[in-house]
Formats: structure tokens, C-alpha cells, sequence
């Protein structure tokens, strides 16, 4: 709390049991999820800029090293400054993520909360490779530049929708299509997301709508993760071709091969091979889950804690670090209790 009057609310709460939480005696695993695009508010740094130090010291630096690649301010656009572009550009919405998610990576590791291994869903492995000592910053900002400009070709070509139903089934309701429309990631056992063509997209939902299943469409113009992605493999090859990556101090398990990797594997080709191939989320969730272990969903809002919590299910935990139009140290904080109280160690 942010004073006395608030202390002693949260002391009546805690005593008439509105909120409860006890320390596991036993030091939880801290994993760290770090998603895709969809996390992304307005002014969703403004919080911590003004308040963390240590969050404002990343967020500088990954300005920095966004710098060569960008005509814009990282600064600029995540206070929301006139002139400065919106989050609705894939070429700001990626970088402007990935600063985030590695700047509240650094927060959770102020408070003493290291990670045994690191996840990313699409975007998200570009941050967890950094965080993972995988990637420079440098060379962070450069994949997450150069590849979202990249994607400004296919826009307006192709579509995204999630459907709340298991793999198998999403790929039953996508086959008349024949192609134009794909299986592009797998967030839990009931959470499928598609990829594809536009038309043939809203053919799906139509037909989602009048079956009773339950669809929506997500909020970008291009098909990620799917064969539309094939025409800019050659811009990527020439474009990220100095990615210089080195083994981790992290584990880090990758959603595209479903298997730990070593980290000296994520070169150019590794991150066409990213946005091209499905994302196993399920998969390696399932492989990493364990009594004990802790998900933390490293984001500006969480948007994979449905999809962990349901492939979890009475094995292990998952927890967020900020919300939607609620981004200030109070709401990490109380994150952080959160997790505290499923067991993670923490340095108050």
C-alpha cells in the first residue's frame, strides 16, 4: 500500500478473510512466460517508468539498442506523447512489447525472483532469449525490429481467430478450407488460435457462430505462424543474418521445437522458423509442470494464465505481474505476493 490508510485496509481484509495466502514451506520454481502480441495498453509503462528505477534503467537501454533499427522513441510511445506513432503498427506494437517484457523480467529479478527456465509464445521468445542470455539486447532489438518491418508486407493479407476447443477438433473445423486456413498455436487443452486467409476466416466464424462454438477474431491483419509468412523468408535471411546468439545461463524451452534448446541455436533462421511454425505452448507447459513450480506470466496484462491454469490443472501455478489500465509498482507488488504466497522467494 501506498500509505497508512492503505496498510491498515489490506490488515481488515487479510483479518476477515476477503483475501487469504499462505508461504508454501517448501521454495517454489519460478518460470517465466513471456506472450505474444494482445498484452499491449496505453500507457502501460507510465506506472513504473515513474516509479521503479530499475525498470526505467531497461527501459532505456532497450531504447538504446532499439535506436539503430527504429525511427521512433520507445519512450515516446509507451507514455503515449504526441507525435508519436500508436500501438496499432506491428513495427511498434512487437519492439514497444518486447521492452516491456524485458523490463519487468529485470523488476521480478530486482525482487529476487530468478527463473530456473523461461517460455516464450511467438514475439515472446525474442524477450525470453534476452532474458535467457541467449541474445544481446542488441541483438533483441534487431529480430524484434527488423522482423515486425518485415510483416508490414503481409498486412491486410491474412487473419487470426481463437477458438475455445482442443487441437484436434480446431483442426476438424478448419479442413474444408484446405489449407487457407491453419492450426497456428496451441495455448492449452481448449484454447486453439488459427491462422489464414481473411475471407476464409470469417467463413469459420460464421460457421463457429451457428454450431455454438465459442470464436473470436484477434485483433491483426496478417496470418502469423502459417505458410503466408513463407513470402518474407528471404527478407528475414538477409535482414537478421549478424544475429550472433550464445548458450544461456536459462533454460530455455522452445515452443517451436517442444524441447529445451540450447540457446546458441537462435540465429536468423531460428526466428523465420518462429514465426512460421506452430507455437506448442501446451506442450512444453505440460513438460515443465511439476508440484512446486510457479508460471509467471511476464506481461503488461495476462493473456496466457487461462490457457497455463487449464493445462495445469492441479500441477503447479500461474500467476501475472501487471494489468490493463493497472500498471504501477502497487499492482507488482501485489503480484509478487501472489507468487510469494504460492512459494517463490522473494527480496522484499
Amino acid at each position: 500500500a501506498e500509505g497508512r490508510d492503505g496498510l491498515l485496509a489490506g490488515l481488515d481484509a487479510l483479518a476477515s478473510r476477503e483475501v487469504e495466502g499462505e508461504n508454501g514451506a517448501s521454495a517454489a520454481r519460478a518460470v517465466f512466460v513471456f506472450p505474444g502480441q494482445g498484452s499491449q495498453w496505453a500507457g502501460m509503462a507510465t506506472g513504473l517508468l515513474d516509479s521503479s528505477p530499475e525498470f526505467a534503467r531497461v527501459i532505456a537501454a532497450c531504447e538504446t539498442a532499439l535506436t539503430p533499427f527504429v525511427d521512433w522513441s520507445l519512450t515516446a510511445v509507451l507514455r503515449g506523447e504526441d507525435g508519436a506513432p500508436g500501438l496499432n503498427r506491428v513495427d511498434v506494437v512487437q519492439p514497444a512489447s518486447w521492452a516491456m517484457m524485458v523490463g519487468l523480467a529485470s523488476l521480478w529479478r530486482a525482487h529476487g525472483v530468478n527463473p530456473v527456465a523461461v517460455v516464450g509464445h511467438s514475439q515472446g521468445e525474442i524477450a525470453a532469449a534476452v532474458v535467457a542470455g541467449g541474445l544481446s539486447l542488441e541483438d533483441g532489438a534487431r529480430v524484434v525490429a527488423l522482423r515486425s518491418k518485415a510483416l508490414r508486407v503481409l498486412s491486410g493479407g491474412g487473419g487470426m481467430a481463437s477458438l475455445r476447443v482442443p487441437e484436434e477438433q480446431a483442426e476438424e473445423l478448419v479442413r474444408p478450407w484446405q489449407g487457407r486456413i491453419s492450426v497456428a498455436a496451441v495455448n492449452g487443452p481448449s484454447s486453439t488460435v488459427v491462422a489464414g486467409q481473411p475471407e476464409a476466416l470469417d467463413e469459420l466464424l460464421a460457421r463457429c457462430e451457428a454450431s455454438g462454438v465459442w470464436a473470436r477474431r484477434i485483433p491483426v491483419d496478417y496470418a502469423s505462424h502459417s505458410a503466408h509468412v513463407d513470402e518474407i523468408q528471404d527478407t528475414l535471411a538477409h535482414e537478421l543474418k549478424d544475429v550472433s546468439p550464445r548458450s544461456g545461463r536459462i533454460a530455455f524451452h522452445s515452443t517451436v521445437t517442444g524441447t529445451v534448446l540450447d540457446t546458441s541455436a537462435l540465429d536468423g533462421a531460428y526466428w523465420f522458423r518462429n514465426l512460421r511454425s506452430k507455437v506448442r505452448l501446451t506442450e512444453v507447459v505440460t513438460g515443465l509442470a511439476a508440484a512446486g513450480t510457479v508460471f509467471i506470466e511476464v506481461s503488461a496484462h495476462p493473456v496466457l494464465l487461462s490457457g497455463i491454469t487449464e493445462t495445469l490443472g492441479d500441477t503447479g501455478t500461474a500467476v501475472g505481474t501487471l494489468h490493463r489500465d493497472n500498471g504501477g509498482l502497487d499492482r507488482f507488488a501485489h503480484s509478487a505476493a501472489e507468487a510469494w504466497t504460492h512459494g517463490v522467494t522473494l527480496d522484499w
